[in-house]
């Protein structure tokens, strides 16, 4: 048998994630190259086999007849491989390799980043990297290993998911705007106040809030200034432009000195879910469970409340 070569292998795997990306340039960035490197690695592929795999234009491209059956082949092949060293990295007692870790913009700082310290500091041969961003990202086209997501996740078979927890919202404002503006005491109240809304791509994101019998009701109010940051956002309440629906975990500091107010109670006190997903696969790397697990250890204490002050349920 020929032996198979490296250049062999990284043609085959500049060829799936082509395939898989959608794109040479999407594959460049999953696979951290050049788009000319994936390129030329294809055409070389091509002039071994003696055949065209791609059908490309200035705008599209998709697979020949025998480029579907390469791939579907090679893919298959590549699963192997991986699943492979998946198994011998179960057998490791220290984590290898890199680690692509996506989560919303402020709660990776204030969240995720002092988990992937503490890793760093614990698994010297472990490679970690922080995403945040408040868009949603794409596994394939975006390089990520592991996503945090808040609120609902939609049904599917290709990803995997574990609760991390809740994260309890409060409705809050200054005590100078509620000065000004009266502090409501029901949802209907809410008409004659202003909010501070979070936006993002021309959308407003609308307040899940319950009713008097409990039944959450999705709310939306008057607003002058939204952001697509939650951090600026806080800031705004703080600075008395309207109400805001945060996190708790966000503005616990501001409610503890008195520079916010939880109004409503219960009625704004939606616990929201918090999960850790990933692509499914056949096994599991090593080095994901290691993230994964210290994620489920270390998230779950720093969404509860420092005391009794900072809980939703104790404000007026």
């Amino acid at each position: 048998m020929e032996p198979v070569s490296h250049d062999r292998l990284a043609g085959i795997s500049a060829f799936v994630a082509a395939v898989e990306a959608g794109s040479f340039a999407q594959a460049a960035a999953r696979l951290r190259l050049t788009r000319s490197a994936v390129g030329k690695s294809i055409a070389r592929l091509e002039a071994r086999l003696g055949s065209r795999l791609f059908v490309r234009t200035t705008r599209s491209q998709s697979l020949t007849d025998d480029g579907q059956v390469f791939y579907e082949r090679c893919a298959r092949a590549l699963e192997e491989l991986n699943a492979a060293q998946h198994i011998l990295e179960a057998g490791r007692d220290e984590p290898v390799g890199r680690i692509r870790v996506s989560a919303p913009v402020v709660f990776g700082r204030l969240h995720v980043t002092p988990v992937l310290l503490s890793l760093a500091k614990r698994y010297p041969r472990l490679q970690l990297e922080g995403i945040f961003t408040d868009r949603l990202v794409d596994f394939v086209d975006d390089g990520i290993d592991l996503a945090i997501r808040s609120g609902l996740l939609a049904d599917s078979d290709a990803i995997v998911a574990r609760r991390l927890g809740e994260q309890r919202m409060i409705l809050c404002a200054s005590p100078a705007y509620l000065e000004s503006n009266g502090t409501p005491r029901d949802l209907a109240d809410l008409t004659a106040h202003r909010g501070i809304n979070y936006m993002r791509g021309g959308r407003i994101f609308p307040w899940p809030l319950t009713d008097a019998t409990g039944r959450k009701v999705e709310t939306e109010i008057a607003h002058r200034i939204g952001f697509d940051d939650i951090g600026a956002i806080a800031a705004a309440a703080v600075d008395g432009a309207g109400l805001a629906h945060v996190p708790y975990w966000l503005v616990n500091e501001h409610l503890q000195s008195g520079a916010l107010v939880g109004v409503l109670g219960e009625a704004s006190s939606v616990m929201v879910p918090l999960h850790a997903i990933w692509p499914r696969t056949r096994y599991l790397p090593y080095k994901l469970r290691v993230v994964i697990d210290t994620l489920l250890d270390a998230i779950p204490p720093s969404l509860q409340p420092a005391n009794k002050l900072a809980d939703p349920a104790y404000s007026p």
